[in-house]
């Protein structure tokens, strides 16, 4: 899958990594999407981490992809249909 295609896919479910501070080391699988932000559920609690100004390593397949928050910055509704 490439960049611009995994950046238009439906990302609640992934397994995600924040890896940047001061939320780093979060990690957790996401449960909900609004356009600024993620809730991802770890070990029984649910943190809700700001888009902008943090990185995300994303988790699929036995891959990841390393996402800018600022980059899928958008409804989750409005970034699946996004035309290239």
């Amino acid at each position: 899958m490439n960049r611009s295609d995994f950046m238009r896919s439906e990302l609640i479910g992934l397994d995600v990594v924040v890896l940047s501070a001061p939320f780093s080391g979060i990690s957790g699988k996401v449960v909900d999407e609004t356009k600024n932000t993620f809730t991802i559920s770890s070990a029984g609690t649910e943190r809700m981490v700001p888009k902008p100004g943090n990185e995300f390593r994303f988790i699929f397949g036995g891959k990841h992809m390393d996402i800018n928050g600022t980059e899928i910055q958008h409804r989750p509704e409005d970034r699946i249909k996004k035309v290239r």
